[in-house]
């Protein structure tokens, strides 16, 4: 039978015994409400891609109302924020379970080429926030044809 010592490095674990500790301390005094997913700063899930034509930005929003949501785009970043609030009427003592995520939620993104803001169309449609940012002339590919020039054949 075999036996080996391995030497205990109080330090190493006393490391992560601080990070674990720093996180709790963030987590509960910084960001008391963790009311979205993510970071715990209101932020919520996206998808972007694009198409030929377009940047799709799409966001999952489960909950939220049409009407409490605002958009901005500035320059190449899109700000979508709002505020869920919760329903009137309900006192805090009732709730058997509270789960529901209330409060004000923000996300900016950058986007990577150049859109037409203007032009800009956003839909809302089973909790998913759709916003189509047409991209700008200089940014779509084109596509060139090539012409075949013949050559001259020279009598001789």
């Amino acid at each position: 039978m075999n036996m080996h010592l391995v030497r205990w490095e109080p330090f190493r674990e006393m490391v992560s015994l601080r990070q674990v500790m720093d996180s709790l301390f963030e987590d509960s005094m910084v960001h008391p409400a963790r009311l979205w997913t993510g970071n715990g700063r209101g932020e919520f899930k996206i998808d972007m891609y694009q198409t030929e034509d377009n940047v799709v930005v799409k966001a999952s929003l489960p909950g939220i109302k049409p009407e409490e949501v605002d958009i901005s785009v500035t320059g190449d970043v899109v700000t979508i924020r709002g505020e869920h609030k919760e329903e009137p009427g309900i006192k805090e003592e009732a709730y058997l379970r509270k789960e529901q995520r209330y409060g004000s939620f923000c996300r900016a993104i950058t986007v990577p080429v150049d859109v037409k803001s203007d032009k800009a169309e956003a839909v809302f449609e089973n909790g998913i926030l759709t916003l189509t940012l047409p991209k700008s002339e200089e940014v779509k590919t084109r596509s060139i044809k090539v012409k075949v020039k013949e050559a001259i054949k020279s009598k001789k």
